[in-house]
């Protein structure tokens, strides 16, 4: 055989070659897709199933969602507290949220993040969708402090100060304004791409995967459900909602006797989109009771 058709054969074979190769390349691609967004809505659906029941949504309130990555249980929260709601996503992954829904990414478990969420849900409006008025002026700016005290005397400022500095030593009291706290922390989540970027953030690490030993998973999963009880005691209002996905084992009966002493039903749920086969469930809280010890509801088993 001649070198030229030597050389013809070799670049024929080349030509066959990787277009085989691009071939299951994409059709792999294309099969971890399709099931990357069944994952999504069958995270959705549980949500949906859950919220059926009990109904914890309405519109306008603020909910926390704790894990929030990929996001199919913040884009439900959000549907469903339209208009005027407000829904926070935090994940340690760089994840894009969906449309309205504000995140923070970092470790919830770090208490300067806790800080940075409690921050945010201060203020009110933080979050919410703003409706400009039709009788703003935004040429025209108006001291509103300088005209109350213009019309007011000094012992009636004296007394507005004081009722002032009680509001800011009861912070406490101002951190207690979410209404549903949502928290799937322990999920794994498969990425797609990025495993050849290296960043700051590792897109990788996660608070929790499944490891295929059912107890570990379990005593996992069940940290990180305290974590986030702790947080709904500081933050979650009376007659607030708790919902957390846990793995079943020993412990969660201990933990479900803590929610029972904080929340005035108690549910456990495995709504019918979950695999037979799986042992995650959920903890549905509903409508957290006025008095709470908190010595009692986390007191040691």
């Amino acid at each position: 055989m001649s070198p030229l058709a030597k050389l013809y054969l070799i670049a024929c074979w080349s030509y066959i070659i990787s277009f085989h190769l691009t071939f299951c390349i994409l059709t792999f691609d294309m099969a971890a897709s399709s099931s990357f967004a069944d994952r999504i809505l069958e995270a959705a659906f549980k949500l949906l199933q859950i919220n059926d029941r009990y109904r914890l949504f309405r519109p306008g309130m603020t909910v926390v969602d704790l894990g929030f990555a990929p996001g199919s249980w913040s884009q439900v929260a959000i549907d469903l507290t339209k208009p005027r709601g407000r829904v926070l996503g935090v994940d340690l992954l760089p994840v894009q949220p969906p449309k309205g829904v504000s995140t923070i990414q970092g470790n919830f478990l770090s208490p300067d993040i806790q800080a940075e969420i409690k921050a945010f849900l201060r203020d009110p409006d933080r979050g919410r969708v703003r409706r400009p008025s039709l009788f703003e002026n935004p040429d025209e700016h108006v001291d509103q402090r300088s005209i109350e005290e213009d019309a007011t005397g000094y012992v009636e400022r004296e007394s507005r100060e004081t009722t002032l500095e009680d509001a800011e030593q009861d912070s406490e009291h101002e951190d207690k304004c979410v209404d549903v706290v949502l928290s799937d922390m322990w999920e794994p989540w498969d990425p797609l791409d990025g495993l050849h970027k290296k960043s700051i953030s590792n897109p990788y690490y996660r608070l929790m995967n499944t490891s295929g030993n059912a107890f570990r998973d379990h005593v996992g999963s069940m940290d990180l459900c305290r974590s986030a009880l702790h947080f709904s005691y500081d933050t979650l209002k009376i007659g607030g909602h708790f919902v957390c996905k846990f793995y079943q084992g020993a412990e969660d009966k201990a933990f479900e006797k803590a929610l029972k002493t904080m929340f005035h039903k108690v549910h456990r749920e495995k709504p019918e989109s979950s695999r037979p086969q799986s042992k995650e469930a959920y903890f549905v809280g509903i409508k957290r009771l006025a008095k709470v010890d908190k010595e009692i509801v986390f007191a040691e088993p």
